[in-house]
C-alpha cells in the first residue's frame, strides 16, 4: 500500500475543473484566492497575480463588475431550486415557509457565490488563453 501513496497522475485540469477549483485560467495551477473556502472571514481575499504564472487576474479596471451578473444568475438558480425543494418536499407550506429559509440559504451561499462567479467570469469572459507549458513548469 505504501507504494501507491506517492503516485502523481500526469493529467491536465480541464477548463471545467479549473473553474470549479478556482484556478488560474492561463496555467490552471495557481489558486485565485489566498485562503481556503472554509475561511468565511476572508472569502474575498484574492491574489492580485497568479502565484504560478504571474497573470494579473483583474484584466482591466472594473473587470469584476461583470461577475455581478454571473453572481445574480447563481443566486436566482439557488433560490429557484430551493423554492422547488420547499414546494415539493414540504407540500407547499405557508408563505413563512419560504420567507425564512430562502434568505438564510442565500446569505450562507454568499462566499461560494462570490468566489464561483469570479472564477466563471474570468475563465469565460477574461479572454485569457490556456498555456499548458506554464503549468508543467511547476508540476
Amino acid at each position: 500500500m505504501k507504494d501507491y501513496q506517492n503516485i502523481q497522475f500526469d493529467s491536465e485540469r480541464s477548463r471545467f475543473q479549473a473553474i470549479a477549483e478556482m484556478r488560474c485560467p492561463q496555467c490552471r495551477q495557481g489558486k485565485m484566492f489566498k485562503y481556503s473556502n472554509w475561511r468565511i472571514d476572508k472569502f474575498d481575499d484574492m491574489h492580485q497575480n497568479c502565484p504560478v504564472c504571474n497573470l494579473h487576474f483583474e484584466v482591466e479596471p472594473g473587470f469584476w463588475y461583470g461577475a455581478m451578473f454571473v453572481s445574480y444568475a447563481f443566486s436566482i438558480l439557488i433560490l429557484g431550486i430551493l423554492g422547488l425543494i420547499i414546494y415539493w418536499g414540504f407540500g407547499d407550506p405557508s408563505i413563512m415557509g419560504y420567507i425564512i429559509p430562502i434568505p438564510i440559504v442565500s446569505l450562507l451561499a454568499v462566499p461560494f457565490n462570490f468566489r464561483m462567479s469570479r472564477s466563471v467570469f474570468l475563465h469565460l469572459f477574461g479572454f485569457v488563453k490556456y498555456k499548458p507549458e506554464l503549468g508543467k513548469l511547476v508540476a
